[in-house]
């Protein structure tokens, strides 16, 4: 199914289909239309002389030299050249496949007034596989994300690297094979391929499509640990989140009360084992996963929002008759939700690390130390609990918010910039390391269920149960856990895992 983009059509979903389902793009016609009829404006309001930041000006601190006709051209040209100062490691191929769609987007918006050949060689690259070397590091989130687009229009004019087919080679050498025309920039459009916060976006995107599907599994992994653990799914009645209404509380609630299922024998006969409460991890999921969604829907909000925005400098006004330089490209409200939804996450690997501690220990758990048969012969899941722990501890590091931070740069023209692709490269060092602890989680809640054979779980939590046990077995005696965790991983990453216990229960609230 192809998207066709309007300038103001992305969501989250869409968004991840072109990254990682390669899905295909085009250009509504209305959009075509905008973007043509900008570029006009520009144009014919560049020819009266006047000075335009960007058109026939210097960039940044060299706003106030002008620069002539002739070089005009090769000044954009240059600006690509010189911003191409990206540092580390590359994002991903579907990472870059987002930052391409949605520079795309906001430049088919008709307010950058570039040619809509720009919108189209964009749509071109990624309709063929064409995907931009991006180094990670060396943008501030000011003027947007310059260096990392830089990039990005490196490859557009036939320079620099691309991944193609599998692997990097030169743009040139790619673009002849497939036989591409690389751009030749005209005014204004090495800019607007640059301004805007569509890298940290982009990022942000795919992260919070990844952390909602994280908050099904993770009620999930509760709901089987509770059941491990012989807890009560009274904490979850419908009237107590009617009395403290908060959304995401409510559908967490109902989620595991769906998950649970009806008549467990692992929960009957509660009060007469001498149980009151239950601890926090499992009586407090409906509030603390609930707080995540929540975290998680206002995060979306803001990113859908951005995707749809127009974050150049100077911005076209065509119906004022105006181009108008502005702050649109700072990175600042994505900054703060990146920062947010880390901090998010961060708390669901937290909760999942206490009950992987309470399944673990005997003391809380009744059940052999560590889940080891012949404990002390075995060591079973202590690891597991340690690894866990860890990562919940650099988690705790990593949700230190980029976005308080600040440096000057550009000679005080940028004197406030907003970190916002920082916090969204370590929101998916966050995610990956909150996928491992609730992959952590199963493992342990999984051989905990075990040991109380004959007695087995029900609904949900015996889908998920009977889908791990398709890959990984009881642990009868030591061995290599991660391979263990790897594939749980996987299991939950690939869908499999949630859709075995939608199956069995019917569909759950995101």
């Amino acid at each position: 199914m192809t998207l066709e983009i309007t300038g103001e059509n992305l969501t989250m979903d869409s968004v991840w289909d072109v990254a990682y389902k390669n899905g295909s793009v085009s250009l509504a016609n209305s959009a075509r239309q905008k973007t043509d009829s900008s570029r006009r404006f520009l144009v014919e309001f560049a020819s009266r002389g006047e000075a335009v930041y960007g058109v026939n000006t210097g960039f940044g601190p060299f706003s106030s030299v002008r620069v002539s006709e002739a070089d005009l051209k090769q000044l954009q040209t240059n600006l690509i050249r010189s911003h191409c100062g990206g540092i580390g490691d590359c994002f991903t191929v579907p990472e870059t496949r987002a930052i391409l769609l949605l520079r795309a987007s906001m430049l088919a918006r008709g307010q950058s007034g570039v040619r809509v050949d720009i919108v189209d060689k964009l749509l071109e690259f990624l309709n063929k596989g064409i995907t931009p070397v991006v180094p990670q590091q060396g943008s501030v989130g000011a003027s947007g994300d310059l260096a990392p687009l830089a990039h990005v229009g490196l490859a557009l004019i036939g320079e620099g690297d691309v991944f193609y087919e599998g692997r990097r080679a030169p743009a040139q050498e790619v673009l002849a094979r497939a036989r591409i025309q690389p751009l030749t920039l005209e005014i204004k459009e090495g800019l607007s391929l640059i301004n805007g916060c569509q890298v940290m976006t982009a990022i942000g995107l795919l992260r919070a499509y990844e952390a909602r599907r994280l908050c099904l599994l993770a009620d999930v992994a509760g709901a089987m640990s509770l059941e491990a653990l012989r807890g009560t799914r009274n904490a979850f009645h419908p009237n107590i989140s009617r009395v403290r209404p908060h959304p995401g509380q409510s559908r967490t609630a109902r989620n595991l009360m769906k998950i649970l299922g009806d008549d467990s024998p692992l929960g009957q006969g509660y009060a007469a084992r001498g149980r009151v409460q239950d601890v926090y991890s499992l009586r407090c999921m409906p509030q603390v996963h609930g707080a995540v969604r929540d975290t998680l829907s206002y995060a979306i909000g803001v990113l859908e929002t951005e995707a749809n925005s127009t974050t150049d400098n100077p911005i076209v006004l065509e119906e004022s008759g105006q181009i108008v330089s502005c702050g649109n490209f700072h990175g600042q409200p994505v900054a703060f939700v990146l920062d947010f939804l880390g901090i998010g996450v961060s708390v669901i690997a937290s909760i999942s690390q206490c009950r992987v501690d309470q399944l673990t220990n005997p003391a809380a758990s009744g059940l052999p130390a560590f889940l080891a048969r012949k404990g002390g012969f075995n060591s079973g899941m202590m690891i597991v609990q340690i690894a866990s722990a860890s990562l919940v501890s650099e988690n705790k590091i990593l949700s230190h918010p980029a976005s308080v931070d600040s440096i000057p740069t550009a000679a005080d023209k940028e004197d406030h910039v907003s970190m916002g692709t920082i916090a969204a490269r370590k929101l998916g060092q966050i995610v990956t390391n909150a996928e491992n602890v609730v992959a952590m989680e199963f493992l342990c809640a999984a051989q905990a269920l075990d040991f109380h054979k004959p007695l087995t779980p029900v609904g949900g939590v015996e889908a998920a149960y009977k889908q791990i046990r398709k890959k990984v077995s009881f642990a009868e005696e030591d061995r290599v856990v991660y391979i263990d965790v790897a594939s749980i991983k996987e299991m939950m990453r690939s869908n499999d895992l949630i859709d075995a216990v939608i199956a069995a229960t019917g569909p759950l609230e995101p």
